[in-house]
């Protein structure tokens, strides 16, 4: 099994894609802003190194992967979940907004496959894994900031795909609908106030959106990032898990 690296762990898909992870075996950081959420989880996974940083400084992936290489060796898998969200429509959108999207879907992860990829094609063996979203596939109104940088990670996955594709090392990506998480609270509190409908409601409007009729549960992402991870023949790919709202 190998060293594991996942970003935005302290909740949602990060956590559960960790426990996911170290259920099967593997080593697991946990890296992410807020320490005491970082901990939390450790907790639950009767230990786990932390390592908190913000992606979105030009050094924090060298921090953070000098760190667990000095406590843990090389890494071998990066989970790549740390992201944010932004609704609001593209005339009101304003370049502070549209640059934070990038800073933290984009350049991010871009930083830390470029800081994973030397070691783990040295080691001829490496799974990178990048959570995008559904609208990396699709636009959709209100988002454009956020689905241009999920458009993005999706083009940066399959280049370094075909890049790294004799070298052992793997990269996907896994597209998530819209999924129980706190980054969905948000959106369900917005909703709520531009449509003038309570969350019960705002939330059963996303939920209508995915033809299964319902949020995807956390644990549905962690389970399709362990699949790219437990297969080498997988990569290149956007792996859709939003219970068929894009059928692609």
């Amino acid at each position: 099994m190998a060293v594991a690296v996942v970003t935005g762990a302290g909740q949602g898909i990060g956590r559960a894609v960790a426990l996911r992870l170290a259920a099967a075996g593997h080593d697991v950081a946990l890296v992410g802003r807020d320490t005491a959420k970082l901990d939390a989880v450790a907790a639950e996974l009767g230990g786990a190194l932390c390592v908190p940083a913000d992606l979105t400084d030009a050094g924090a992936a060298d921090h953070v992967f000098g760190t667990v290489e000095r406590e843990r060796g090389p890494v071998g898998v990066l989970v790549a979940n740390a992201g944010t969200g932004l609704a609001a429509p593209l005339a009101e959108t304003t370049d502070e907004q549209w640059q934070a999207m990038l800073e933290v879907n984009l350049t991010a992860p871009f930083r830390c496959i470029r800081r994973a990829v030397p070691a783990m094609a040295a080691a001829g063996w490496g799974r990178i894994v990048v959570v995008a979203s559904v609208v990396a596939k699709r636009g959709e109104r209100q988002v454009a900031a956020y689905s241009a940088s999920k458009h993005g990670v999706l083009g940066l996955v399959r280049a370094a795909a075909d890049e790294l594709a004799r070298t052992g090392v793997t990269v996907n990506a896994v597209c998530p609908g819209y999924v129980d998480t706190p980054m969905t609270d948000a959106t369900v509190a917005t909703m709520g106030e531009r449509l003038g409908k309570d969350p019960a409601e705002a939330r059963a409007l996303l939920a209508r959106r995915q033809p299964i009729g319902r949020l995807i549960d956390p644990d549905e992402v962690a389970a399709a990032v362990l699949a790219c991870v437990d297969n080498a023949a997988i990569t290149g790919q956007g792996i859709n898990v939003d219970g068929g709202a894009v059928q692609s």
